[in-house]
């Protein structure tokens, strides 16, 4: 039986963005696919360069429109770090509480789109954004935005919290608690969910390490790294939280390392709620001319949802000299043809949504 290549995108229903696939088949089988990245790119790193630090939190927002509180986070962590900015204690636990909230929301929008790929449970993809919009309409609250919330300012946040901020966060945290609860039951139950995700797209945890994925694509392939216990920032080492870890590196494992992890976000934002001091979390406020940075390069990373995020800058005055940014979902694109290599056609889309990318992330 002879191969053939056909073309999938750059608009195709069944892919995340505007991601191309070039697939090598032979007959109904995968022996490669080649991804064909760009048609998001817009120069991110080097725009960064002529922008001073406190123009750019909106732009990096941009980079992932599903958890866009992250990256904002990042950049402006990688500011404070280069002019010696130190955080408030009561900002560092709201920051914590809002960040945790950001990845409930991103990883319910992953399961609710990995099912409708799957053309399965659209009762689940309802079920899934429903529980989301709840905590979009809490981030909207909190800071002003429904979509791109802008939250952070050097020190603390852009606004001050909301009155009834805790009492608020805790009836939400519990009502998600209790909705996500049976998911299992309704998810697991499926036999077809079993038969499309177990055994299917397997990354070993030598090959996971190699091809430097991370959150939880590593973590699915038996990993024990999350940038938040290993490097702590904030509160996160006063958290007590566990990290899920599985062992078979297949699309049910990474299925079940995000639906684990919604719980724990769970447990650190009740944790962070409980110990969360009374006092100001205003950041500096808004100038576009702000303290000077030094001269040290500065290198910072992020557990963001879908791995670890990283900024690497050459800091001068006002505005990086220098800047690179480290996108996890590029590194988990990368694995794509190795995971897919030897299954159906089928079974492309289980793989290419279990590793949850974000293309406009991934092209910057």
């Amino acid at each position: 039986m002879g191969r053939t290549k056909i073309n999938i995108g750059p608009i195709h229903p069944s892919t995340h963005g505007v991601l191309r696939l070039v697939v090598e088949l032979e007959g109904d089988e995968i022996v490669g696919v080649e991804p064909h990245i760009g048609f998001l790119h817009r120069g991110v790193e080097k725009l960064l360069e002529t922008r001073l630090y406190m123009q750019s939190p909106s732009y990096m927002e941009k980079l992932d429109y599903v958890a866009p509180l992250g990256w904002d986070d990042l950049f402006v962590g990688a500011v404070e770090q280069a002019t010696g900015t130190p955080v408030k204690e009561s900002a560092q636990y709201a920051r914590t509480i809002l960040l945790e909230f950001q990845r409930i929301a991103s990883h319910l929008m992953w399961l609710g789109f990995v099912l409708n790929d799957l053309g399965q449970m659209f009762t689940m993809f309802m079920w899934c954004f429903r529980e989301r919009d709840t905590i979009i309409k809490f981030l909207e609250d909190v800071s002003g935005s429904r979509m791109f919330y802008v939250n952070m300012r050097l020190g603390g946040l852009s606004s001050q919290l909301p009155p009834d901020f805790k009492a608020r966060a805790y009836a939400l945290v519990d009502h998600i608690a209790e909705r996500v609860a049976g998911y299992p039951d309704a998810i697991e139950a499926n036999p077809i969910f079993h038969e499309r995700m177990k055994g299917v797209g397997v990354l070993s945890k030598e090959d996971a390490v190699n091809f430097g994925v991370s959150g939880p694509v590593l973590r699915g392939s038996g990993v024990f790294y999350d940038a938040r216990k290993t490097s702590p920032y904030y509160v996160y080492d006063k958290m007590k939280f566990r990290v899920p870890i599985k062992t078979r590196g297949d699309c049910f494992d990474r299925y079940r390392v995000r639906y684990e992890e919604i719980q724990e976000s769970i447990r650190i934002i009740k944790s962070a709620l409980d110990m969360m001091p009374e006092g100001d979390v205003l950041g500096l406020p808004v100038k576009l001319v702000g303290p000077p940075a030094k001269e040290d390069p500065v290198l910072i990373s992020r557990e963001l949802p879908r791995g670890e995020g990283m900024i690497y800058m050459i800091p001068d005055k006002q505005k990086p000299y220098r800047i690179s940014l480290r996108s996890p979902a590029f590194a988990n694109l990368a694995v794509l043809s190795k995971l897919a290599s030897g299954h159906k056609l089928a079974d492309l889309f289980a793989v290419l949504g279990s590793l949850d990318v974000v293309m406009a992330e991934i092209d910057r």
